[in-house]
This record gives structure tokens, C-alpha cells and sequence, in this order.
């Protein structure tokens, strides 16, 4: 029997997981994507603190326009605060969501506003 769309994400986030670690200098970019929401947060694996947090519900976050123009808000609020933190150099971990639409729209915009990954 073929596995749900849960099953499936979560074993590939898994061997995601298994290979990219979050450290104090090279922190771990996690995406998280909701029908309606997109989430990104900077996490320091080996402490287990989050460094930064950013999600398209926060204030500052302009919610105007389709679905990849938040996220690459989202991707830029998030560069700006890992600048504000000191960090530069991060491991994108897309948690199992398909490297395309809003996680890559995310990612390039992230990249443009100055992250290294």
C-alpha cells in the first residue's frame, strides 16, 4: 500500500535530518509550510535554542499578493534577522516540503537579501 502524503514527508524529513545539524555558527534553517501560512526559523542544534523566528502571520510581514510573494517577505524578514543575530552562513533544511513554489521562493529571496547556504 502506497504511503499518505504524511507518511512520505516525514520519512524524507528524517533522512534530511539525518545529514544537516545546526550549530551556534552555521545554524539551521528550518521552513515550515502550511495550506495558508509559511514559517521559517534559524535553530542552533546543539544548544536546542532557536536563534531567529519569522512567519507570514507577523506583523511586519506584508500578506498582500499570492502565496510565493509572502514567502519571499518571510525569506527576506528571516535574512534580516539572522544579520541582526550575527549569522551569515546557515544549512537550509526544508523539512521535507519539495524544493519548489514557496520553499524555493523562500530560499531565493533569503539568498538575494544576503544568507549564505
Amino acid at each position: 500500500m502506497a504511503l499518505s502524503k504524511l507518511e512520505r514527508r516525514q520519512r524524507i524529513k528524517y533522512r534530511i535530518r539525518k545529514v544537516i545539524f545546526g550549530t551556534a555558527s552555521k545554524p539551521r534553517l528550518s521552513v515550515f509550510r502550511s495550506n495558508k501560512e509559511i514559517y521559517a526559523q534559524l535553530v542552533d542544534d546543539n544548544a536546542g535554542v532557536t536563534l531567529a523566528a519569522v512567519s507570514s502571520r507577523d506583523k511586519g510581514i506584508e500578506a498582500t499578493g499570492s502565496k510565493s510573494d509572502v514567502a519571499k517577505s518571510v525569506g527576506i524578514a528571516i535574512a534580516e534577522k539572522a544579520k541582526s543575530v550575527g549569522v551569515e552562513n546557515v544549512s537550509f533544511d526544508r523539512n521535507g516540503f519539495l524544493y519548489h513554489g514557496r520553499v524555493k521562493a523562500l530560499a531565493d529571496a533569503a539568498r538575494e537579501a544576503g544568507l549564505k547556504f
